[in-house]
């Protein structure tokens, strides 16, 4: 008899090892490629062990009824009060000291991101968008496993479609054979809405929820479906999107090649780049957030 799997809290050496995989099969088209020995090697080496089995927790435990347990649990924003700058801080312990081709922190990669922005002369909220977007990995601080935190988002409390990443690993999970779930619509109907959907829990969803409420619409949809490749990458759920959904996934599709193909060696100053950073801020956001 086949051993139960478990949830495990780190499967993967960082938690960005699944961003480095995305570089595998998302390469940016207008960059020739490094020499396979030249960078991250998911093709060939235990990495692409460790990210298969991050996928096949995420896949198994990423139920419906999971989804609405983490919202309830988390959206009470009742773990801590913070800043932006204190929440840079508090994420900056997320350092990947294993990563052999990059020495980063999460601020120089969030700089990286929102600086590709802003040199390609796009809006301030865009440019916040790319300051911000994955803040929501503070959950890793909070207690929560990778599989929980990070990772492609797709829907839940419907057919798990074959273009997600690993769809193989479904299989485990107990909305797969859930009547209730496990059709084309589910509990969904068609061209709803995307707003009408619940996502797999991670730090989008997170983010997104703790800053509807100051961002313009596009900001918000790139923060909450940056991850949704299935859809942006794939089209796989354009059933359950109505006309709004895609006439705001053209933003979501303008942000994603900075969110994948912004990082680089070089380290952006950011002490130099704070006033300005500090000034975005304080334009559409409270002085402090509560996480």
């Amino acid at each position: 008899m086949k051993e139960p799997l478990k949830p495990q809290h780190t499967p993967m050496n960082d938690i960005d090892d699944w961003e480095d995989h995305l570089l595998e099969r998302y390469p940016d088209p207008e960059v020739s490629q490094k020499k396979k020995e030249e960078f991250r090697n998911y093709v060939d080496s235990d990495r692409l062990d460790t990210v298969k089995q991050f996928y096949r927790l995420n896949h198994t435990f990423q139920t419906y009824d999971l989804v609405c347990k983490k919202e309830e649990e988390f959206l009470k924003f009742n773990r801590r009060e913070m800043s932006i700058w204190d929440a840079v801080t508090f994420l900056n312990t997320l350092v990947d000291d294993s990563d052999p081709d990059i020495d980063l922190d999460q601020l120089q990669h969030l700089l990286q991101t929102s600086e590709a922005i802003r040199a390609d002369g796009h809006p301030d909220w865009f440019v916040l968008t790319g300051f911000l977007h994955d803040m929501g990995k503070v959950l890793c601080l909070f207690g929560e496993p990778q599989w929980a935190v990070v990772g492609d988002t797709f829907p839940v409390g419907c057919q798990f479609s074959d273009q997600i990443v690993y769809p193989e690993f479904f299989k485990e999970n107990p909305d797969y054979i859930n009547q209730k779930y496990n059709h084309k619509y589910g509990i969904y109907s068609k061209n709803c809405g995307l707003n009408n959907v619940k996502m797999s829990w991670g730090h989008d969803e997170y983010l997104y929820q703790i800053t509807k409420n100051f961002l313009p619409e596009p900001a918000l949809y790139m923060i909450r479906y940056h991850s949704f490749y299935a859809q942006h990458r794939e089209g796989a759920y354009s059933h359950l999107m109505n006309d709004h959904d895609h006439e705001m996934f053209e933003w979501v599709k303008k942000f994603n090649p900075y969110d994948l193909y912004s990082k680089a060696p070089i380290k952006p100053d950011a002490k130099a780049l704070r006033p300005y950073y500090e000034g975005l801020v304080s334009k559409y956001l409270p002085e402090k957030l509560k996480f």
